[in-house]
């Protein structure tokens, strides 16, 4: 760490204290909602490829392969519309989770809701965009402050 890229979250612990405490609430509410850690662990993994968020993918692969997502199914997660091995509900959440990530004021939220609200609960839905929203800001954190691949 120096200056002119601080680790933020060392320089200021106690925000980043109350981030991890949101993360947590959040991940009860998805279990609350009926949602597994599979499918969270997904959404934190897809968040993170789109935004290049090489320390949070190295947290995130593992805990979703100890979730029980098969190996194959993260292989191919970037290409998730072109392949049947997802359910409706994992493309719900992930299809809710890139289009909170990439901001496209052409996209017409309403519809993607629409959709997901086919396979998702309210409670469901309002879940994986607080864990969406979360991982982008864990995401911003670890790219901003330059944090190391956790080995």
């Amino acid at each position: 760490m120096n200056a002119d890229r601080p680790f933020i979250d060392k320089e200021h612990p106690k925000v980043y204290g109350a981030m991890f405490k949101a993360a947590k609430a959040s991940r009860t509410a998805s279990h609350e909602a009926g949602l597994g850690d599979d499918l969270i662990e997904m959404v934190n993994i897809r968040v993170s490829q789109i935004n290049g968020c090489s320390t949070c993918l190295s947290i995130h692969f593992p805990k979703a392969r100890k979730a029980g997502v098969e190996q194959r199914t993260l292989d191919v997660l970037p290409a998730w519309r072109e392949t049947k091995l997802f359910t409706d509900q994992q493309r719900a959440a992930l299809e809710l989770a890139e289009s909170l990530t990439v901001i496209d004021p052409a996209l017409d939220r309403q519809a993607v809701n629409a959709r997901a609200a086919a396979h998702l609960t309210t409670a469901q839905i309002s879940a994986v965009e607080w864990t969406t929203t979360l991982i982008n800001a864990f995401n911003r954190i670890s790219i901003a402050s330059g944090h190391p691949v956790i080995r």
